[in-house]
């Protein structure tokens, strides 16, 4: 990157605290840790400034070094603030036995987001108890455009929220069957809105499908959605569309439990 380059977050912060902010999230997006020039790069903040930040941070234990490879990774303080804000909104304490009660039923993967700007942002997840099956890691973004999740966060989304996302989010292909068309985006969404499910058939990854329904609170709007996802080999979209009524009782009880932000 050079010096007129302007990294993928947008403009330098010029604040001391906006270039800390900024490379404490680049660490956490990096969970098996980034060295010193990568932050520096990624974040467009000079190499002797980042280098003071991080450490910083690390004193703080947000940010752990890890010598070996001089590379840092996210610190267990940070981990502790993530369970903290995980309790505040129900994620863990409210949501996980819900969610285990679904996998229980369906035998396959449970997964929770939220929107999350132009992405969405996975919170909570349950494995399924079969061998081969979906696999998620919670704090991860994912795509809107191609997800059954992102889809409902969008058709769900307050009017001016989903027109601005159906108008700019990026149409990225990465599954065979990925929307790249944004009037079938829009139809898509506007489907999902009417039908009060959404689905995704090989669009994020080759040879997964899934389902997800909105979790809404008491007044209405949508708080994050919820999803089962699957081998295609195993479930038909048949099959997932006709888990619907448990994913829905599933969410109504959780749009009544979660604490409102």
């Amino acid at each position: 990157m050079s010096g007129s380059e302007v990294p993928a977050g947008g403009e330098v912060p010029a604040d001391v605290v906006g270039r800390a902010i900024r490379l404490l999230v680049l660490v956490g997006e990096h969970p098996h840790g980034i060295t010193l020039s990568g932050l520096a790069r990624a974040s467009g903040v000079p190499v002797s400034t980042a280098h003071r930040l991080v450490n910083s941070l690390c004193r703080e234990g947000l940010v752990e070094f890890e010598a070996d490879g001089k590379r840092y990774k996210p610190g267990l303080r940070l981990f502790q603030l993530g369970q903290q804000a995980g309790q505040v909104y129900g994620f863990a304490g409210t949501a996980l036995p819900v969610m285990q009660r679904v996998t229980r039923q369906t035998e396959e993967a449970t997964l929770m987001s939220v929107l999350d700007g132009t992405r969405h942002l996975y919170v909570h997840y349950v494995d399924g108890p079969l061998p081969v099956g979906v696999r998620s890691e919670p704090g991860r973004h994912g795509p809107l455009h191609c997800t059954s999740m992102g889809k409902i966060l969008m058709a769900f989304a307050p009017d001016d929220v989903r027109a601005d996302l159906l108008d700019h989010v990026e149409l990225t292909p990465y599954g065979p069957n990925s929307v790249t068309d944004r009037d079938v985006l829009r139809a898509q969404v506007a489907r999902a809105a009417e039908l009060g499910y959404a689905t995704a058939d090989e669009e994020h990854h080759a040879g997964l499908r899934a389902v997800a329904v909105p979790i809404l609170r008491p007044d209405g709007t949508v708080f994050a959605a919820l999803s089962t996802a699957a081998p295609a080999f195993r479930r038909s979209m048949d099959d997932l569309v006709a888990m619907v009524p448990l994913l829905r009782s599933a969410a109504d009880e959780l749009g009544v439990r979660l604490p409102a932000r």
